[in-house]
């Protein structure tokens, strides 16, 4: 499984999240990856790591968002592309692992297949202020 793929999947689950009370996601994330018949435990425990670090920061990433963002603060962003938002700024600012212009481009043509009309520009821009500082 690719890079892009593992990082739908962490996506997918962090838009899980957002309709799921924290103590059932564990119960979740086994339902989600039950049925992928050719993951292998490497690649879910990448994503189950990774998914659960984005979560262990999204009160710094959040704070982040809302100051970059003018005039959508998190609460006002679509499902989709704050999690697209959370997935990136992460990987921007926490994992050493993937260069900043990887983690803006993932978000952007992962937003153009989930993501509304306006996602990729919107993800990107907000992508970019962050980059800048």
């Amino acid at each position: 499984m690719g890079r892009r793929e593992m990082r739908e999947h962490i996506f997918k689950l962090l838009f899980l999240s957002e309709f799921n009370p924290a103590e059932e996601m564990p119960e979740q994330i086994r339902l989600y990856f039950e049925d992928m018949e050719d993951l292998n435990p490497t690649e879910q425990a990448y994503m189950e790591n990774k998914y659960r670090k984005v979560r262990e920061h999204l009160e710094e990433i959040d704070s982040l968002l809302n100051e970059k963002s003018t005039g959508w603060k998190t609460t006002r962003m679509s499902k989709v592309d704050l999690n697209l938002l959370r997935l990136a700024v992460y990987e921007m600012k926490y994992d050493e692992d993937v260069p900043v212009k990887v983690a803006i481009n993932e978000a952007v043509e992962i937003s153009k297949i989930f993501g509304g009309d306006d996602s990729s520009s919107f993800i990107n821009g907000i992508l970019g202020k962050v980059a800048k500082g």
